[in-house]
């Protein structure tokens, strides 16, 4: 998304065990908005902090299901197969966090959402789309690329399409144009 909105950028892993940083979130009992916003947090800050005078860009999407239950990654097939099957005919939300960090603090942050209304989906169909997009969607929390066959899962989705995809961009690029480090 970056690249396609001309944003010049260096992209760097920030090493951070996501699964024990959730487990730690869900203990204090945050809401998934707010661990989306803590996780992208954590991102930019564990790199701001080695890379002094630059703006740092970490974030994170939360998959919740209406019961603000928080849906993994599937582990396998068969998850997927469960995953979707758990989604069908319901609502579920993409929280999608981003925070810039600089000189090791967080200076902007922005947690946007999007609500998915997923039609009924028979076995027959989860099987058919498992069999054409599987396994390019085992690293998808919501078994979907929305920009793909994955648009077939849903009746209706309110919210930004860049959150959907994984990062408010728009505010993202409003923050950039504010301080400078894109033209305005």
């Amino acid at each position: 998304m970056l690249d396609a909105a001309g944003v010049a950028y260096r992209a760097l892993p920030a090493h951070v065990d996501e699964d024990a940083a959730k487990a730690g979130l869900a203990a204090n009992g945050l809401s998934p908005r707010d661990t989306a916003d803590a996780l992208a947090e954590l991102k930019a800050l564990k790199l701001s902090a080695s890379h002094p005078g630059e703006l740092v860009l970490g974030c994170d999407s939360i998959v919740a299901l209406a019961d603000c239950t928080l849906l993994d990654k599937p582990i396998d097939r068969a998850d997927a197969a469960a995953h979707l099957a758990a989604l069908s005919g319901g609502r579920h939300q993409i929280l999608s966090a981003a925070v810039i960090a600089e000189g090791g603090r967080a200076v902007w942050r922005h947690v946007d959402r999007a609500l998915l209304h997923v039609r009924p989906l028979s076995p027959a169909f989860i099987e058919t789309y498992l069999a054409c997009e599987w396994p390019a969607i085992a690293g998808c929390v919501g078994c979907f690329r929305i920009e793909g066959e994955g648009v077939q899962l849903f009746d209706r989705i309110d919210g930004s399409h860049f959150t959907v995809l994984g990062m408010p961009l728009l505010p993202i690029l409003g923050y950039l144009r504010q301080r400078g480090a894109m033209p305005s």
